[in-house]
């Protein structure tokens, strides 16, 4: 079965995301998770929880965050929390978290980000407890064929939405406006970018928050046409990740991903119907947002 997962950036759009057929909500809040659409509190975690599972759905908890050690004095109290409200899963990145759930009953998913690239690394900790992991962005198809085949646990492909490819704990955006003596808003909803030398056409989104500074892959990635393949090849963890589009146009594409996931299954899904598909995933992308599809397409060995 195909586990559709969302990010949501209210409780109303999270209603929403539901209602339109998504399986699995993604939420948390920003003290823990990193790049989350909104920092839900401990009351909003609790009901979106209680309404999913009263839908038959499931919510993931993001605690990936890189925990240093005024953070992880505070992860004790949360994954009590967590272990009260029983979210299906937390996401996880950080040993010293890992190490710490043992001590609650909290099924995990590791999230490693750009590191979980290989078979051995997750299978090095389904041994240890993790019941799923997140690939990273960077893994071209024919890597992923081979790693399919030797895992046991279901591995999450992120098949539209916005790409990090560097975070740095330093506060970056801060530093540079306090060194150019100006006064800016570095937050997300700023919509700041940065770019190459002499290339101006090059748009990496760029912002900071509690964790440091977030910059963002040139274009945002959609794998509508890749689904089937993915399918067929044991990938059926498929997130969506609403960062940059916000609202109903969201949902939107939530909608057109969950219609073509139900064809994958009826197997009636074909050229057309992906064609038709990524017309109406454009009508609703953020305009000045490029959309590709990252390293799916590329030659492992061209990868340096």
């Amino acid at each position: 079965m195909i586990d559709l997962i969302a990010t949501a950036e209210s409780v109303a759009q999270a209603e929403e995301l539901l209602a339109a057929g998504v399986d699995t909500l993604y939420i948390g809040e920003e003290e823990f998770g990193l790049r989350l659409a909104h920092s839900f509190s401990r009351e909003e975690q609790r009901a979106l929880i209680e309404l999913a599972h009263a839908q038959g759905k499931k919510v993931n908890i993001a605690v990936n965050g890189i925990m240093h050690t005024d953070k992880m004095k505070k992860i004790p109290e949360y994954l009590a929390f967590l272990a009260e409200v029983q979210p299906d899963n937390v996401v996880v990145g950080d040993t010293g978290v890992i190490y710490l759930l043992q001590e609650y009953d909290l099924p995990y998913i590791y999230d490693a980000e750009t590191l979980v690239t290989n078979a051995r690394q997750i299978n090095f900790w389904q041994k240890r407890g993790a019941v799923g992991a997140v690939l990273a962005r960077e893994v071209p198809f024919e890597e992923m064929q081979r790693l399919s085949q030797q895992v046991t646990v279901p591995v999450e492909i992120l098949v539209y939405g916005a790409t990090c490819i560097h975070q740095s704990k330093r506060p970056l955006l801060d530093n540079y406006f306090n060194y150019t003596k100006q006064t800016e808003d570095v937050s997300k909803e700023r919509g700041l970018f940065i770019s190459e030398p002499k290339k101006p056409e090059t748009h990496y989104s760029i912002y900071e928050d509690l964790h440091g500074t977030h910059v963002f892959a040139d274009n945002d990635l959609n794998l509508i046409n890749e689904l089937s393949e993915l399918n067929q090849t044991g990938y059926q963890t498929w997130k969506l990740d609403g960062l940059f589009t916000p609202g109903e146009d969201f949902v939107a594409i939530a909608k057109i991903f969950v219609s073509a996931k139900k064809a994958i299954e009826a197997n009636t899904w074909n050229e057309a119907a992906a064609k038709t598909a990524q017309q109406e995933i454009q009508k609703y992308h953020p305009v000045g947002r490029g959309m590709d599809t990252g390293f799916y397409h590329l030659d492992p060995t061209a990868i340096k």
